[in-house]
């Protein structure tokens, strides 16, 4: 099984003056990052038990694409109507 190291994690602090669009696109940002691994993972995974936990990565990583693509439309219908 292929180990994964991990990187010491930083989070940067989100200004406050930050609108929900710019926060939106780091978050895609993020999860395109996340995806990309996880399909190389996937395509690159020796067993069968890493390509179908990468596998999951990925089909979740999808689902929270989509979940955000949601969460911003009704943001940006709601802005429409005020």
């Amino acid at each position: 099984m292929m180990q994964m190291q991990s990187a010491p994690f930083e989070r940067k602090p989100v200004p406050e003056a930050v609108d929900l669009h710019t926060l939106f696109h780091r978050l895609n940002n993020q999860l395109g990052i996340i995806l990309a691994n996880a399909e190389l993972l996937q395509a690159k995974a020796t067993d069968d038990a890493t390509r179908a936990r990468a596998a999951q990565v990925v089909g979740s990583v999808l689902e929270a694409l989509t979940t955000a693509r949601e969460i911003r439309g009704r943001l940006n219908a709601t802005d429409d109507i005020n």
